[in-house]
């Protein structure tokens, strides 16, 4: 009796601890959607934001400044979800920023991880302006343009964040320059929002 109970701990328990977690990710590890339908941005390079993960980032004129926060993202986050094909980064960046610099710092960036998911866009303030507005959130850019908020959008284009976070309540965008924010909060998001598009993509192949 004893050894039964026993393989019946070692066999069974194991398969309802896996369909209890199963059931917890798939019913409740979704991020939240804080605004729907961003407009789609209108580039002249053929980046978008339709059909893929996109870390949303505003790049100011300073590179000086706003250049430890990108390589902070490149540790915290960007090298943990480079190999997902799906997911993408992209910066708008004012036409009249320092080009040489902005490629030294493309090229420190891209030592030891491939960077053709990071998008360096050159576009006018006044694009980055309207796309900072379409996204309803309670910050402001900086006076050189850019913002130390990034922001995670769907590939519906739907803003996601947080709406019960323990320090904000509301929780739109992240701040590139807090290592701990990247790396508590922002990181598990990003791996939320993956494992949410990749269960829906087992469910619809399972469905078929």
């Amino acid at each position: 009796m004893k050894k039964f109970l026993v393989l019946g701990v070692l066999f069974i328990l194991p398969i309802v601890a896996y369909l209890f977690f199963a059931s917890g990710i798939h019913n409740f590890a979704k991020l939240p959607v804080l605004e729907e339908d961003i407009p789609e941005l209108q580039l002249s390079e053929n980046v978008q934001l339709e059909d893929k993960i996109t870390v949303l980032g505003f790049l100011g004129t300073n590179i000086e400044r706003e250049g430890g926060d990108l390589f902070n993202l490149n540790q915290k986050i960007f090298k943990s979800f480079a190999e997902f094909k799906d997911f993408q980064f992209l910066y708008l960046v004012p036409k009249d920023i320092n080009l040489d610099e902005l490629d030294r710092v493309k090229h420190e960036l891209s030592l030891g991880v491939n960077l053709s998911n990071w998008h360096f866009v050159l576009t006018s303030q006044e694009n980055i302006n309207t796309v900072f507005k379409s996204l309803k959130t309670p910050y402001e850019l900086t006076e050189d343009g850019g913002s130390p908020y990034i922001f995670i959008i769907d590939k519906k284009r739907n803003l996601r964040g947080r709406d019960d976070d323990e320090d904000y309540g509301v929780l739109y965008g992240y701040d590139s320059s807090d290592v701990a924010e990247l790396s508590n909060k922002m990181k598990d998001d990003v791996k939320i929002i993956l494992a949410e598009y990749r269960l829906a993509l087992k469910k619809n192949n399972a469905d078929r």
